[in-house]
């Protein structure tokens, strides 16, 4: 499974890339503004400074919520590096766009995905991934993992190449399920990243370790 940091923090980034795990970044709106950034060139600059530390994909998400609009960020959006994914909400108008772009050879992740239905519509359409909103489900009562589950089984039967990326990851404990239920990527905040290097044994193991090194020093 892939590992992508959810986040605009550059910092956060960063440390994420040195441990030596992080295969991309997911972004948006919302996670620019909590860095501070806004303004078409601040976040055109911001997007440059995410691909210079990563080596895989960035999704950026389009504004636009027309045809049009969307098509036309999604080309603005391609400029800034080759790294780019066009990140497009799942509506009527979003999945025309993905249709039109993955025909042209554009990555796209389709997001905003809270069904099996949309995430069907997203794989015909031809996007790169599709991003189901677990944490989001559970929330509101449903199961969120569980949509995931459906989803591989639904793209395994019909041969669909969309990557199904776990997205609204909150502990590492989602991060755990999705990978048993086959994501192929995870996308979540640092902090789930660093919680699975956490286990209470291995704290007391090395505390162990490290009493022993001493006595025979």
């Amino acid at each position: 499974m892939k590992f992508f940091i959810d986040t605009a923090d550059l910092k956060d980034i960063q440390e994420a890339q040195n441990l030596g795990v992080l295969d991309g970044v997911t972004t948006n709106p919302s996670l620019m503004a909590k860095v501070g950034v806004s303004g078409k060139e601040n976040i055109r600059n911001h997007y440059k400074a995410i691909c210079e530390i990563v080596e895989g994909d960035v999704s950026a998400e389009v504004l636009s919520t027309d045809y049009d609009g969307i098509l036309r960020e999604a080309d603005e959006l391609v400029t800034i590096d080759e790294k780019i994914v066009v990140k497009v909400p799942m509506i009527k108008e979003g999945v025309k766009a993905i249709r039109y772009l993955s025909d042209q050879g554009i990555s796209t992740n389709c997001t905003l995905v809270f069904s099996a239905g949309q995430a069907i519509l997203a794989a015909k359409a031809g996007a790169s991934y599709v991003s189901p909103f677990i944490g989001r489900l559970d929330d509101i009562c449903f199961d969120g993992v569980e949509l995931i589950s459906q989803i591989v089984d639904i793209y395994g039967i019909f041969g669909f190449e969309t990557e199904v990326l776990a997205a609204s990851i909150r502990n590492t404990m989602h991060i755990i399920k999705c990978a048993e239920a086959g994501a192929d990527v995870a996308t979540c905040p640092l902090s789930a990243i660093t919680g699975l290097l956490k286990h209470p044994l291995t704290d007391s193991g090395l505390a162990k370790f490290l009493e022993d090194a001493k006595k025979m020093q």
